[in-house]
């Protein structure tokens, strides 16, 4: 039996299509890296930013933890306060990689952990959410990757089949329960590894049209 035709490409925002990362934002407000790395291993972990993902209200969140911390309270607000300043932009190569597959018809989709506010927020911001034809994001469905609960939801609301959906991510946990749930998971690494990729799969992609080397990145306006 013949593989069925791919219906949808899936990406993750980021680390795939947005470079967000909280040091971008911390690495202004602490001058010593050790006091950073402490800061974000103890205080703003990722299990404490899952709660956001997973639709708690981010300032209340950060409020609730500076009560705990208050020598602290200045960068733990700044979580919320200051978000978008963990955005660096774009990554200019993968949105390349979109867009040249919206313009061949190929249906494009987001799923990916984030707050509901600063999915409005980045929403406003990045010009290539025109482009994707649908997202479905954790903060607004109240369950995140890798929980399995989450894909069903993506490819129920938009028709899609496992074994023709193509899903995009950098984290190994999120690809690895998309390939449990059929779908074709592909890990990200650099974008001219994913053009190459999905071309392979079969989809209008032409070659790259920068050299390979380090992810252009452009911030938003």
């Amino acid at each position: 039996m013949s593989e069925p035709e791919i219906a949808a490409v899936v990406f993750d925002i980021g680390g795939v299509l947005l470079d967000w990362d909280p040091r971008y934002l911390y690495r202004e407000l602490f001058s010593d890296d050790a006091e950073l790395d402490w800061f974000l291993g103890t205080i703003c972990t990722r299990d404490w930013h899952r709660a956001h993902d997973l639709g708690a209200d981010t300032e209340t969140s950060c409020c609730e933890l500076a009560l705990r911390y208050p020598g602290y309270a200045a960068p733990i607000m700044a979580w919320s306060r200051r978000s978008e300043e963990m955005v660096a932009g774009q990554f200019d190569d993968t949105v390349e990689v979109l867009t040249e597959l919206a313009g061949a018809g190929v249906r494009c989709l987001a799923l990916s952990n984030m707050e509901p506010d600063k999915y409005e927020l980045r929403r406003a911001r990045f010009g290539f959410f025109g482009v994707l034809a649908g997202c479905v994001i954790s903060g607004l469905e109240g369950v995140a990757k890798p929980e399995p609960e989450i894909f069903a939801i993506l490819l129920a609301r938009y028709g899609l089949a496992a074994a023709a959906t193509v899903f995009i991510d950098d984290l190994a946990a999120n690809v690895d329960a998309a390939a449990e749930l059929g779908l074709i998971a592909l890990k990200f690494t650099t974008a001219g590894q994913l053009r190459t990729d999905l071309r392979d799969l079969g989809l209008p992609l032409g070659r790259a049209s920068r050299l390979p080397g380090a992810a252009a990145r452009t911030a938003s306006q």
